[in-house]
């Protein structure tokens, strides 16, 4: 099934495999925030037991090798109009979401030292946003 958006996160690849995991599933939980339309039914197995919905389409993962491809990255879906969703280094010194949103508020764009950041879009759009990225292996 081919979607008309793309799902896209970019991870710093120089990150523990801890915090890769941890950025991907933050910066997920800010698209499906975003988006809820985005999100499917919930899931039941065989027996009957419920289960959490899941975001209804595949999440692409691509690698950033640097800090300057994580923000070439993010400046190209802001000049498309596309809001992502962004997780910082400073981040993981933190331990709830206020501060999350202090240290990003305490450092000017250009200065952000991104780790990830996650956007759902038109899917030629994402593609132009992530040129140049490999799929994170």
């Amino acid at each position: 099934m081919q979607f008309d958006t793309k799902i896209a996160v970019v991870i710093r690849t120089d990150l523990e495999a801890w915090q890769k995991l941890n950025v991907a599933s933050f910066l997920a939980s800010g698209v499906a925030a975003a988006f809820p339309e985005c999100i499917g039914e919930p899931y039941a197995d065989g027996s009957g037991t419920p289960y959490l919905a899941l975001i209804g389409q595949p999440i692409l993962i691509y690698g950033a090798p640097d800090r300057t491809a994580m923000s070439r990255a993010l400046e190209r879906a802001l000049a498309r109009n596309v809001r992502p969703a962004v997780y910082t280094e400073d981040m993981f010194k933190t331990t709830h979401d206020a501060a999350n949103r202090d240290a990003v508020r305490a450092v000017a764009r250009a200065d952000l030292n991104l780790v990830g950041i996650a956007m759902r879009a038109d899917r030629r759009v994402i593609d132009k946003i992530v040129d140049g990225l490999k799929f994170h292996n």
